[in-house]
């Protein structure tokens, strides 16, 4: 990553959430926006894909990181015939850009590769789809069945997605929400805000009449998902392999900044992280409503902010009023690979879609899962725990299927060039307005290194 920033975030995002609960580790997942991967060759259209010689009962590598590793483990008790090693890896969870440096070297070797690969970060896709022998197999031509593949949340399988295929599945999605204390809300007698406008107004009127209180924080590596992503800013909107557009003075992008300037100058909106140790003493109890993912949920406000049961709910994504529709962000969801070198294509697709597709797996894992059906199973488990102050099943499936397709999975952060660019200039004082452009010099700079024709 180009900064500390981000990677100390999500440090103490994962020291937290781990130590919350325990082996799931909920926030290699939390963790999962954005990594800074090298750069790859240049890009090419693979040929078709051809499958080395099969040798279907053979035994599959599969590599996980350490919440992954319970799943594979319970799906080869369920599966006492197929032969699997399991390799337990960081999952490009914090920056690391473990799985490609592999890979190369396996390239180079012409051995080594992996049955199976599970990534943290969802830019993941971005490389392994490319070169003349793409690491990833493409999924949609006769391993998974379209049946399946349908089966995921609208738009869940595009970091998946290029030139027309698509080389992995999705494993959980971080739809973005807004969270709101409704204990609060209601001793305020705030009514909860449906777009952007009425959330910069309630956030006027609470920094006038309840100061320190917040109803936001700008101060996250992800705040660009959250923010910029669901105002359908292109930052960065790929046209090609290697094509991108970023265009940080468009007006859906201007629009936000200015949002955020004003409420940051009236203090609703922080200028910390939400993991920052003293965010979590002194400004968690005063957290009003705050945009975000939808692990926040039980990740945030239950496990780190320690805020009791029956006061945290959700609502629908925001819209500006001179938009037809909502939109959402998204910051994270892993992705499931098979290998193009497997010679067990079989059995390692079938692993994928037992991982990505499954109850028996997906119904209790720590994020909301990808796929619609598991998804259902999901949140029903949630209810069950009986800490949200409302069922948040109907949000959530709702702003799963508004995640703004315009924002690219990209083989460059973009967690690591706001925390870099634009928070700095943030805690000095500097207005997000006036950061746009080096914030645009930056992420052009940064795809221009990689390979990217910039727009």
């Amino acid at each position: 990553m180009n900064s500390d920033v981000p990677v100390t975030s999500r440090r103490q995002v994962r020291r937290v959430a781990g130590t919350a609960l325990g082996a799931v580790s909920l926030l290699a997942l939390a963790a999962c926006g954005s990594a800074d991967p090298a750069a790859a060759g240049a890009p090419s259209s693979p040929a078709t894909f051809k499958p080395v010689k099969q040798e279907e009962g053979s035994q599959i590598t599969v590599w996980a990181d350490a919440a992954r590793v319970p799943g594979v483990q319970a799906y080869q008790k369920a599966h006492p015939d197929v032969k699997i090693k399991i390799v337990t890896y960081s999952g490009d969870a914090n920056g690391a850009n473990d799985l490609q440096t592999k890979v190369q070297l396996f390239d180079r070797a012409g051995s080594g590769w992996p049955d199976v690969a599970f990534s943290a970060n969802v830019n993941d896709g971005s490389w392994t789809a490319q070169g003349k022998t793409p690491f990833a197999a493409p999924v949609d031509k006769g391993l998974i069945p379209q049946s399946t593949l349908s089966g995921f949340a609208n738009g869940a399988l595009n970091p998946c997605k290029f030139n027309g295929t698509t080389y992995c599945l999705r494993n959980d999605l971080a739809q973005n929400v807004l969270w709101y204390n409704k204990k609060l809300l209601d001793k305020f007698g705030y009514s909860v805000p449906t777009t952007w406008e009425e959330y910069e107004a309630l956030g006027n009127r609470v920094a006038k009449e309840h100061p320190g209180y917040l109803v936001g924080t700008a101060g996250d590596a992800w705040s660009p998902e959250v923010y910029f992503w669901a105002s359908q800013c292109p930052a960065s909107a790929t046209t090609g392999a290697k094509k991108v557009t970023v265009n940080l003075q468009d007006a859906k992008c201007t629009r936000m900044a200015k949002l955020l300037d004003s409420l940051i100058a009236k203090g609703s909106v922080s200028k910390d992280t939400v993991f920052s140790a003293g965010f979590i003493k002194n400004q968690a109890s005063k957290v009003l409503m705050l945009p975000g993912p939808s692990w926040y949920g039980q990740v945030l406000f239950n496990s780190t902010f320690k805020i009791p049961k029956g006061q945290i709910a959700a609502a629908s994504p925001l819209k500006f009023e001179g938009d037809a529709k909502n939109y959402t962000g998204n910051v994270g969801g892993g992705l499931w690979f098979v290998s193009s070198h497997s010679k067990n294509l079989k059995a390692a697709s079938d692993l994928v879609t037992w991982m990505t597709t499954s109850n028996a797996y997906q119904a209790t894992a720590g994020t909301y899962p990808a796929y619609k059906q598991a998804a259902v199973a999901w949140l029903a488990g949630q209810k069950e725990t009986g800490y949200f102050a409302e069922d948040v099943a109907p949000v959530f499936q709702q702003a799963a299927e508004l995640i703004w397709p315009g924002w690219s999975a990209t083989q460059y952060s973009q967690e690591a060039i706001y925390s870099s660019t634009v928070v700095p200039a943030l805690n000095s004082g500097k207005p997000l307005i006036d950061t746009l452009g080096t914030w645009q010099t930056a992420i052009t700079d940064k795809a221009k290194s990689l390979g990217y024709t910039v727009n």
